[in-house]
């Protein structure tokens, strides 16, 4: 028998192991700045992933240059702007008169501030309660259809009013529920009076969610279809073996593995609550008059853009963006109480 047949006991391979350790531990090429942990040192990692870093660099600085940069133009919020004192913006900003906190005062002594803030809650109600669900159950239905075919054309109608602008929406909706409309055509051919939703205060937040749900809830079918395709289908087969029915496994297998991204999402609308579609709203709210159509990103708008009193305006979107944050903070906080990650881990 051969030297390299004989088996070796448990005492001659540690000795040869000491004699002739691994190259990650005799300080051989691959163990260059690892700590004695095995972690990879920040050079090491940024050698590493360069390729991956240059790639998100313009993406770190679009959104650097667009969502942080005019973070400092909050400054306006405590001065009387005047855009007209100079060409450049920076210089308006630094010859404007401060006046402290005189704006914020202003808003919350503004009966019209208060009303926008009650439609926003309102609208942010109803669409939570209304508009959220949908999506979910959608993408329930379409997953459980057996045939691809029906699954590809009902996903791909349902999902086609997402890429309508908001001006083509309005105008649908307006040749239906309008005073000329579709609906109030067949009232009046039948003896009835005709009915004009689209200029009524009443149900003018319906109609809003209404046009929410149709446009946008093809978006959501897809993201929910994404987080059941991750499922694995030995869980559905486990649940059928065990006599669980087709509501049984929906309801221990497929919302279970919804439910992070269902928290995710509803982080993310919480957080979104006082932002309810400017241009939707904007383009119906001469029809419905501001007492039922008017929020909070409209207030800044009409405010600021058409009144000019830019510091007013600033102070009203900056009081918003700061109860945002709570919201997103609150909700987020709620969901890792759930068990969820939400936005960011704990």
């Amino acid at each position: 028998m051969s030297h390299s047949t004989v088996p070796r006991t448990d005492t001659e391979a540690e000795a040869e192991v000491k004699e002739n350790p691994p190259a990650a531990h005799r300080g051989g090429p691959g163990s260059r700045g690892r700590p004695p942990g095995g972690k990879l040192g920040l050079r090491l990692r940024l050698r590493r992933d360069r390729v991956l870093l240059l790639m998100t660099l313009p993406a770190v600085l679009l959104v650097l240059l667009f969502n942080y940069v005019p973070i400092l133009g909050n400054v306006v919020a405590f001065q009387e702007y005047d855009p007209y004192l100079s060409d450049n913006g920076v210089v308006s900003i630094l010859h404007s008169p401060w006046v402290g906190l005189e704006n914020f005062q202003r808003i919350f002594e503004d009966s019209a501030f208060w009303n926008a803030v009650r439609n926003t809650l309102v609208l942010f109600v109803l669409q939570l309660v209304l508009y959220f669900p949908i999506p979910i159950l959608l993408a329930l239905l379409i997953n459980s259809v057996v045939r691809p075919r029906v699954r590809a054309i009902s996903q791909a109608i349902l999902y086609l009013p997402h890429f309508f602008s908001w001006v083509l929406v309005v105008a649908v909706f307006q040749q239906l529920l309008g005073g000329a409309g579709l609906l109030s055509q067949l009232l009046r051919a039948h003896g009835y009076d005709g009915l004009d939703i689209m200029t009524d205060p009443d149900t003018f937040k319906f109609l809003i969610t209404a046009q929410s749900v149709w446009k946008d809830a093809g978006w959501g079918i897809i993201v929910f279809l994404a987080a059941l395709a991750s499922v694995s289908p030995d869980l559905y087969e486990a649940a059928a073996m065990d006599g669980a029915g087709r509501w049984r496994r929906m309801w221990h297998v497929t919302l279970p593995a919804l439910r992070p991204v269902i928290a995710l999402l509803l982080v993310l609308r919480v957080g979104d609550a006082l932002t309810v579609g400017f241009e939707q709203i904007l383009l119906q709210r001469g029809a419905v008059g501001p007492g039922a159509a008017e929020v909070l990103d409209t207030f800044v708008w009409w405010n600021g853009v058409r009144n000019q009193d830019f510091g007013y305006a600033a102070a009203a979107g900056l009081v918003k963006g700061v109860i945002s944050l709570g919201l997103v903070l609150a909700a987020n906080k709620v969901a890792h109480v759930m068990g969820e990650q939400g936005v960011y881990k704990k």
